[in-house]
């Protein structure tokens, strides 16, 4: 009698050991990953036909077990990482109500930054974006601290007006609301 080819012998693996493997999963993960870890736990052993033990329960379960540990490296890369860009973005802007009308905002702001010249640009992100206190930001303008603040002031109704005169800012208006203009500010301070 000749011996079954590769995908006989994985049908007959998947037929007599899936519910295990599944049982073994959702022991481990719960019903909402089980099936997925099964899946899974299977892709390998057909990638794998040639390595799998003819006892394969015993394999195949610990196929399932990486499956899992891996999944559960993932999730904690997942929350580490989400973890992490929740410190780049203020409380503020997790609770807007319209997603779109604050990146509406912040398109603004970076257009009109485009439209300002070098310096004026230079002034309000080494503030703004860069976190420098007036002080430090002079050092790197090579000016005193009473010129910095001068010419970011000056930056800032710069871009203010800018910003204000941008035709898209709110439709039929030609300007942005004076709570969009306040974000604006803030956002630049």
């Amino acid at each position: 009698m000749t011996e079954p080819g590769p995908r006989d012998r994985f049908t007959a693996l998947y037929s007599s050991c899936y519910s295990r493997v599944y049982a073994y999963a959702v022991s481990r993960a719960g019903r909402q990953l089980a099936e997925e870890v099964a899946s899974e736990t299977f892709c390998v052993a057909w990638r794998r036909i040639d390595d799998v033990p003819d006892n394969a329960l015993p394999w195949l379960l610990g196929v399932a077990r990486n499956v899992l540990r891996e999944s559960y490296r993932a999730e904690a890369r997942r929350q580490s990482l989400e973890s992490e860009l929740a410190t780049w973005v203020s409380a503020e802007e997790l609770t807007v109500g319209d997603v779109a009308e604050s990146v509406a905002e912040k398109a603004a702001v970076l257009r009109g930054l485009a439209a300002l010249s070098d310096d004026d640009r230079e002034l309000l992100t080494l503030v703004a974006w860069h976190g420098l206190r007036a002080v430090d930001a002079a050092k790197v303008v090579g000016c005193s601290t009473a010129t910095f603040f001068v010419r970011l002031h000056r930056a800032r109704r710069r871009l203010e007006r800018t910003v204000a005169a941008e035709p898209d800012a709110v439709p039929g208006t030609g300007r942005f609301p004076s709570e969009s203009l306040a974000s604006v500010k803030e956002s630049i301070r």
